[in-house]
């Protein structure tokens, strides 16, 4: 009996200590304030609205508890770590506009049909944005930390004469996203060390970019053709390649390995699907119907896209059931990723204006391939 007493002891201590880090949840966020008290009115209707550290000691207590039963253990990311500032890019490597300005190029109003010239840059960019992923993939172990997974990325895109897409894109100050857990999307790098059961989504795009005449060559007849009046993500050659993958660090339990798998297969269900005259609304509905039937939500507020010599461009993937208008073509490129989460679907941007968290702290997972339409149905650039 004592050592039962004992354990429970050291289970309210345990809970204690959490309660200031709980009473501050989500500090950062500008609305968190009521996001905090919404969530915990929902879930903990036997408290009455009082905040007295009694209240939330108790509340604190169940949140954990539920958390823990319904969506496994692990570390719910609640603040980012320090981010420390990027080094120069080396002046061999040529850059995109926005490198230096952070604002993109514009890119086409309509899906891009792209000629033989233009696919062959994106299938290279693709390539080397792989290339870049698994070597973070062969590096990836308890104790790094995302920091050095961003100079994993840096150093093997400029090795392969690349920029890292994401550097200065509207502002972003690494060179890729390393989302862990709770975090769904365009997470910083920063010093946090991976633990032992996170798992941590990975996006890479890189651009390889050389002198501007060289693609210059296009009569206007072809201009008009392609509709052209003008995250690992890499740019080369003029042309950006995307993908992402999520990977276990250490032992995940089962909840987080069937997040896991059930993304990769709702990606890798809904490419199977793609090909000449397919309505790109059939994407969302095969990644819809396989999440819902496995009890996961897809995060609708983040999309695929076309991609090209712009990082981001028409077409829009929606993850989700839709009725939105357009059909494939051959000749287009577009990336499909969709993130799927354990809970809600609802999510809310940090302080930081980039990293998203799930709202009731479920992990979220992504993979993510960018894919040609062909002919006859498709090709997947990015992969392995």
């Amino acid at each position: 009996m004592s050592n039962i007493l004992l354990k429970i002891k050291r289970v309210l201590i345990a809970e204690f200590l959490t309660f200031k880090s709980f009473s501050m949840k989500y500090s950062c966020c500008q609305k968190s304030s009521i996001l905090t008290t919404n969530y915990s009115r929902k879930h903990f209707r036997g408290f009455d609205t009082c905040n007295s550290f009694g209240n939330l000691f108790f509340k604190n207590y169940f949140y954990q508890s539920f958390r823990r039963s319904k969506f496994g253990n692990y570390t719910v990311i609640k603040k980012p770590s320090e981010v420390i500032d990027s080094l120069p890019v080396p002046s061999h490597i040529i850059k995109p506009s926005y490198a230096e300005t952070g604002v993109p190029s514009i890119s086409p109003p309509l899906p891009e049909i792209k000629n033989e010239i233009q696919i062959k840059g994106v299938l290279e960019a693709c390539q080397r944005a792989r290339d870049v992923l698994n070597a973070v993939a062969q590096n990836i172990k308890v104790g790094l930390t995302t920091e050095e997974i961003d100079i994993i990325v840096r150093e093997k895109s400029f090795e392969n004469d690349c920029y890292p897409s994401p550097l200065n894109y509207r502002g972003f100050p690494k060179s890729c996203c390393t989302s862990v857990n709770n975090i769904a999307c365009h997470g910083i790098p920063d010093t946090r060390a991976l633990e032992d059961g996170d798992i941590i989504s990975v996006d890479v795009t890189i651009e390889k970019k050389e002198p501007y005449k060289k693609f210059c060559k296009l009569s206007l007849s072809e201009i008009e053709v392609i509709h052209f009046p003008i995250f690992i993500k890499v740019y080369y050659k003029g042309f950006h390649g995307d993908c992402c993958e999520t990977f276990l660090v250490g032992n995940v339990d089962d909840k987080g390995k069937h997040l896991v798998n059930i993304s990769k297969q709702c990606r890798d269900s809904a490419i199977s699907i793609c090909g000449p005259g397919v309505p790109f609304s059939d994407i969302g509905s095969e990644i819809d119907g396989l999440a819902k039937e496995e009890k996961l939500s897809v995060v609708p507020a983040f999309i695929g896209h076309g991609i090209g010599h712009y990082f981001h461009g028409p077409p829009d993937i929606y993850h989700f059931c839709n009725q939105m208008p357009g059909l494939m073509k051959a000749g287009m490129t577009f990336t499909v990723e969709p993130v799927l989460a354990q809970g809600s679907k609802e999510a809310l941007i940090l302080e930081d204006g980039w990293t998203v968290v799930m709202l009731d702290d479920s992990r979220a997972a992504q993979f993510e391939h960018t894919i040609l339409i062909t002919d006859n149905g498709h090709q997947i650039l990015t992969y392995y």
